[in-house]
């Protein structure tokens, strides 16, 4: 089989991962033509059956749509299949097209974009829709909500979503020890519920003399400063209080990796998410989640040993880290989390789909 695999989003967070992890599962036993940038392409280029066309076209521009470059259709019409991670398709594409919709967030949560930027999404999502032999999506639950919004006439396939390889790998050198923090990766979105996680945060404070953790947010101060005011008001009261509220600024994948080991609990309080990859990547490297039973999770980590609190319930959040067993791993659980998903899995889903298409 030979798929042409749009990489122009490797980089961009959760859907470069997604790409990134994928395009070594295909390129096992099918002849790919990886389409990005230099920078992008630069993982792959001692593999096998692979193929390069640079491209610097940005996804979702009007570039894409109406005036992609000639000699990048040329290469991709040599394939059998078109792949992209996204719901971004280019205009001018012969070959069958296979897209991904990760979530529908923007049309099931009020408020997280203004009326053009919903009709702009929602029409990006029908096209891909339309344009499509099949579309993926990375839960059960984000198919329901594609099907409920968007009334696609071809399949809706589900492929799961894994933690990264990097976060398998071992240690070098000494491992990381246990510090007495907790962990939120996310943003200030409202449907990532981190209102919630403040709230209960400063009541367990409150409550105990003896809760002590640190509350350590990925990402920048700054970028928590725009929006939703109640949730910065709250972070500016907890960040005044000596030692309790860290950001951790920009940080790479490797330190990501050491501040998840690090870290005795990973608190994921979403009120919406189409998966949710953190709690997944959190136990990867031994550390506990403590999530919201949201419908997604409760389908993604069924099996995982991980502990639920009441969606948008403070106190009962509260409760939980106040007496949330963070022992470490047995070997079922680790078992469960290493092994339930795989990247190997979905790449085989994706082109067992494609070959039906025929």
């Amino acid at each position: 089989m030979r798929i042409a695999i749009d990489c122009r989003m490797i980089g961009s967070g959760g859907i470069g991962s997604f790409i990134s992890e994928l395009v070594p599962c295909f390129l096992e036993e099918n002849e790919c033509l990886v389409i990005g940038t230099h920078e992008q392409c630069t993982d792959f280029v001692r593999m096998q059956n692979v193929e390069f066309c640079y491209c610097d076209v940005k996804p979702f521009s009007v570039t894409e749509l109406f005036a992609f470059p000639f000699d990048v259709l040329e290469k991709i019409a040599q394939y059998d299949y078109y792949f992209t991670p996204y719901c971004n398709i280019p205009g001018g594409i012969d070959i069958p097209i296979f897209s991904t919709i990760h979530d529908v967030v923007f049309l099931d949560v009020k408020g997280l974009t203004g009326v053009f930027g919903k009709i702009a999404r929602k029409l990006f999502y029908k096209r891909a829709v339309n344009y499509s032999d099949a579309i993926f999506t990375v839960s059960e639950f984000s198919k329901e909500r594609i099907l409920h919004h968007l009334h696609p006439k071809k399949p809706v396939e589900v492929v799961y979503n894994t933690a990264p390889k990097y976060l398998s790998a071992s240690f070098e050198g000494e491992l990381p020890k246990k510090k007495d923090q907790i962990l939120f990766v996310g943003n200030i979105k409202k449907h990532k519920g981190l209102q919630i996680l403040l709230d209960a945060y400063d009541t367990a404070r409150k409550k105990s003399d003896s809760f002590l953790s640190k509350l350590v947010i990925v990402g920048n101060a700054d970028n928590f400063r725009t929006g939703d005011e109640e949730t910065v008001r709250r972070l500016q009261e907890l960040s005044a209080q000596e030692g309790s509220v860290e950001f951790t600024g920009r940080i790479s994948n490797d330190e990501l990796k050491y501040l998840y080991a690090e870290s005795r609990l990973l608190v994921q309080p979403s009120l919406y998410e189409g998966f949710g990859i953190p709690p997944l990547e959190a136990m990867t490297v031994g550390t506990r989640a403590l999530i919201s039973d949201i419908p997604v999770f409760k389908e993604i980590y069924a099996r995982f040993p991980v502990t639920f609190f009441k969606t948008g319930d403070a106190a009962d959040l509260a409760e939980k880290l106040l007496s949330i067993n963070d022992a470490p791993f047995t070997e079922e659980e680790r078992s469960i989390i290493h092994n339930t998903y795989s990247y190997q899995k979905s790449a085989e889903k994706i082109i067992e789909v494609m070959g039906k298409r025929e």
